[in-house]
Parts: structure tokens; sequence; C-alpha cells
């Protein structure tokens, strides 16, 4: 392929991750809206959990991606009855490991918010929304696992397609679920008036049916992935001994940095409500702003997992260094949006004139860091496809460990939630950089040989 095919290919792959990634953020945006109408103490119940949200959906996600992986590679390969195999491997295996992780996390749920330093007061609402979430991790993995595996394939626009309608019951749930009543063409209809409560049961209720319908598209409709009748299946030692050596690596970063995550709660809980608000909606402001860098991420998996597959060392570098430059490009132009609208991306979610100030004042110290953010996400895709995952994981873990959470810990008692998202930027730099050496080098290509 020449240089302008091979661009093309990038984004025909990237647009419909990017969408799908969109939806999901605008899915978090609806939440944050819904609850921040109800009142900051609302909205700090679910920011308090985010941390631990992640924590269970990132260990989660390690155990999807140390399968999917092995899938592009047999595609790239041609040995689609092998992808077959690894697939229902997977689904056995992630699924059953996801129902242990849901149990851990409701048996914890109580519990946990006041071991995160939580306010009396938002303490309840908070337990029942974290029980909520981690009661539907199976349900989440299978809708990561479908979607993974049809991405895996080549299949990017039904996993974003059925995103979008994700995004699009959420808000029906949602409205139906967390207000006492809903107003549609000047009819007043009756909700369930649950509140924080009802924003969780409209996430858990459109992951349940956004899982089924992925499940159906892959397994029956999937012209590459679909069961077939006659073709037996046999639990393979290789293929759960190459998932856990992709997958340990990155289920330990996630521990690791969503540990250093609840740390960073830590260190934001003593500021108070407004400042738990701020960094909650902050957070989910900028995600608009490195959505297309997961979306590029996402085909760049795809694409480098089926060239090395293919055994093209030569592709699989140009594919790895043109992916990391566009998603640099596109984070350099969001980053500045993101700088220039802060305070309207903030006062979606919050009608609170404090809460919007000082999450606007976070973001633009965000926006500076945004091109290396776009270096380390993309290039973590691109690691992720070669299946060299050590090495990111510990990269990840040097910058937040190292820089985040000391920056963070110095600076709030004297300068507040702003000395957080300092040591956060910082974090993202120094992270960016070691990636793109990474990338610059060739032991990234060599990893599964190694292996």
């Amino acid at each position: 392929m020449t240089r302008g095919d091979q661009i093309r290919l990038i984004v025909q792959l990237s647009l419909p991750a990017i969408m799908a990634q969109l939806s999901h953020i605008v899915m978090q945006y609806i939440d944050a809206a819904m609850v921040g109408r109800l009142g900051s103490t609302q909205s700090a119940s679910i920011g308090l959990m985010a941390s631990s949200t992640w924590l269970l959906s990132g260990v989660c996600q390690a155990a999807v991606i140390g399968f999917t992986v092995q899938i592009a590679q047999h595609i790239g390969a041609g040995e689609e009855r092998k992808a077959r195999g690894v697939m229902k491997q997977a689904f056995m295996l992630a699924t059953g490991f996801a129902l242990f992780v849901a149990l851990a996390g409701a048996a914890v749920s109580a519990a946990l918010p006041g071991w995160l330093g939580g306010a009396a007061e938002i303490r309840a609402d908070a337990a029942a929304y974290f029980m909520v979430y981690a009661l539907s991790l199976p349900f989440v993995q299978l809708n990561n696992l479908a979607g993974g595996t049809l991405q895996a394939s080549g299949n990017m626009r039904v996993p974003s397609i059925l995103q979008a309608l994700m995004c699009l019951l959420d808000v029906v749930f949602n409205a139906v679920l967390i207000f006492p009543y809903i107003t549609i063409l000047g009819m007043r209809i009756p909700g369930a008036g649950l509140g924080v409560l009802g924003a969780a049961l409209g996430t858990a209720l459109s992951q349940v049916v956004t899982a089924l319908l992925m499940m159906f598209f892959l397994l029956v409709r999937s012209p590459m992935m679909h069961l077939r009748r006659g073709e037996g299946f046999a639990f393979e030692r290789r293929v759960l001994a190459r998932g856990l050596r992709i997958a340990l690596p990155i289920g330990a970063e996630r521990v690791i940095m969503s540990g250093a995550q609840v740390m960073a709660t830590r260190i934001v809980a003593p500021l108070g409500t407004v400042a738990i608000a701020a960094n909650s909606f902050g957070v989910t402001a900028e995600s608009l702003c490195y959505m297309p860098g997961y979306g590029i991420s996402a085909a760049a998996s795809t694409l480098i997992g089926q060239s090395i597959g293919a055994k093209r060392d030569d592709l699989t570098r140009r594919l790895g260094v043109l992916t990391v430059g566009l998603g640099m490009i596109i984070m350099s132009v969001s980053g500045a949006l993101m700088y220039a609208f802060a305070p309207l991306m903030i006062g979606i979610m919050s009608p609170d004139s404090a809460v919007v100030a000082l999450g606007a004042r976070v973001l633009r110290i965000e926006a500076f860091a945004e091109p290396m953010f776009a270096a380390s996400i993309v290039a973590s895709g691109v690691f992720r496809g070669a299946g060299d995952t050590l090495m990111p994981s510990i990269f990840n873990f040097v910058s937040m460990w190292g820089v985040r959470l000391p920056l963070a810990a110095l600076l709030a008692p004297y300068i507040g939630l702003e000395g957080v998202w300092i040591g956060m930027a910082a974090d993202i730099i120094v992270g960016g950089i070691l990636f793109l050496m990474r990338l610059g080098g060739d032991r990234w290509m060599n990893a599964e040989k190694r292996g």
C-alpha cells in the first residue's frame, strides 16, 4: 500500500471506533448532566466512586485484550478457524472472571465510600451506585468481548452503531429512573425518582441490551466469526498461556493505575464537595478531548495485530508511526478546543457556578498535555496489537506513581484541585515521552517472538 492508502485505511477503521468512543463519552455526559441537576452532593457521590469503577472495568478489560489480540493475529495469518477457537475460550474464561470481580465488588460496596474518605452525606448514594455497577460487570464484559472480537476481525461499524444505541438507551432509562417525572410534549409522565441509584440502573440496563445485541451480531451474523455446526471446541493451554502473558501486565497496570486514582481521590476528598464534583466533571469533560485517541488506538490494535499475523514487519512499523502521528495531530486540535470552551463543557453538566469555575480552570491546565496524551494512548494500542504489554505497563506505573501522585500530594494542600491536575498533566507528558521512545525502537515488534 502507498502512504495515502495506509492513511485512508487508518481513517476508515478509526472513524467508527471514534464514534463508538464518542457515544460512550456522551453517555457519561448524560449521566453527569442528569445527576448534576439533582445537586453537587449527588454528583460528588458518583465522582467519589469513579476510580473504583475504573479499577473493576480495567481488570475485566485486560482479560478481554488477552484474547482479542490473538484473534486479530490469527485473522491476519488467514487462520479464521483458530480465531474462532480463541473466541470461544474467551467467552468462557473472560466472562467467568468478570462474574468473580462483580461479586467481589458487590461485597465491599457498602464499606468502600468510607474507605475512600467520602463525607457521610454522600456515602449511601455512592455505595448504591457502586453495587449496581459491580453487578452489571458480566454484561459489560460480554459487550467488551463481542465488540472487541468484531473489531479484531476488521468490523468497526457494528460495534460503533451499537455503542451509539447504548447511549440513546441510557438517555431513556436515566430519564425514567432518575427523576420523579419527565415532561414530553407538554405532558408530565411519572418516573421512578430514584436519583443516583436510577443513574446506575439506567446505565446497567443499557449495557445489558447492547451486550445481547452485540452477541447476536458476532455469533450469528458475522461472516468470519459466527458459530458453525460441527466445529468443535476445546480448551487449549497455549491460548490461555498467551492470553495471560498479554493480559497480566495490562491487568497489573490497571490495578496500579486505578490504585493511584484511588489515592488521588483521597487527596481530592478533603478539598470538599465542590472540588470532588469539579474533579469528576473535569474528568468527564476531558474525555471528549481524548476520545479520538482511544478510537485511533482501537484501530491501531487491529491493524498492527493483523500485520504481525501476516508477518509484514515493514507495514507494521509504518502503520504504528502513522497512527500515533495522526492521533497527536487530532488531539492537539481537540486540546485547543477544550481550552477555549472549558467553562461551557463544565456548565453543561452542572448549574453550580463554583463547580463550573473550578472545573474550567483545571481543564485548561490539562489542555497543554493532550498531544503527549495522544502519544501514550495510541502507542499503547500499537504495542497491544503486537502483544507488547509489559513495558507500556511499566511506563504507566512510573509516570503515575513517580510523577502524578507525589506532585498532587505536594501541591493540593497549597493550591487545591489545580495542584492535583498539574500533577496529572506532568504525568501525561512524561508518559508520552516514554511511549514515543519505545515506538522509535524495534523491540515492541518482536514481542511475540520473545514470548
